[in-house]
């Protein structure tokens, strides 16, 4: 049998660990997505993944452009021409302005290193540990154009030891938010409803 597979486009700004998740599971037979190119916002790290699996990429610098608007309209001309059904931002470190959020409407997946609606913003880990939280954890939300205001999709739970540091307890929900995000777009593409926390 063989599976039709949802196209995505991923953009990214670092080392790109969601990315080869990603990547990695569209190699397997019974995936329902196929992963048709790669944004970033600088030169990023994770790119070598793209390149690794040949498959487009592009960086888009924000710092090229006049301003934010004229940026955000060539992050969705860009994403556009691909033709996805999703975006997934795996460690995308900019807002996305309207021109992108128009093109892709309720199509726009993030990931957030706590649970949500609590610690948003670009320091999660930092702010829930600062707290003084016992349970933090990651959450996968679809993206609107608040801070991580979106609607939550899935959720997964991370203890926080007595001795964590930002650093450590951060690791510990990358190895869970790998695994939950390829889920989560796993289950949109089969069935268009989130998946189970």
């Amino acid at each position: 049998m063989t599976v039709t597979r949802t196209p995505v486009v991923v953009f990214i700004s670092g080392s790109g660990s969601n990315l080869h998740a990603l990547l990695e599971d569209s190699r397997k037979p019974d995936c329902p997505f196929r992963v048709c190119a790669v944004v970033a916002d600088v030169a990023a790290p994770g790119l070598a993944h793209a390149e690794a699996h040949g498959i487009p990429h592009h960086v888009v610098r924000l710092a090229d452009f006049p301003d934010r608007e004229a940026w955000n309209r060539e992050l969705a001309r860009v994403a556009t021409s691909y033709a996805p059904t999703y975006l997934v931002l795996a460690g995308f470190m900019r807002l996305l302005g309207a021109p992108v959020l128009e093109a892709f409407p309720d199509k726009i997946i993030n990931t957030h290193p706590a649970l949500l609606p609590s610690f948003p913003g670009p320091h999660g880990v930092r702010d829930a540990l600062a707290y003084g939280v016992k349970v933090s954890g990651v959450s996968v939300i679809m993206v609107d154009a608040g801070v991580d205001t979106g609607r939550i999709i899935a959720q997964e739970a991370v203890t926080v030891a007595d001795d964590d540091t930002v650093e450590t307890l951060h690791e510990r929900i990358k190895e869970r938010e790998r695994p939950l995000l390829v889920s989560v777009l796993r289950s949109l593409c089969e069935q268009g409803v989130p998946a189970a926390p």
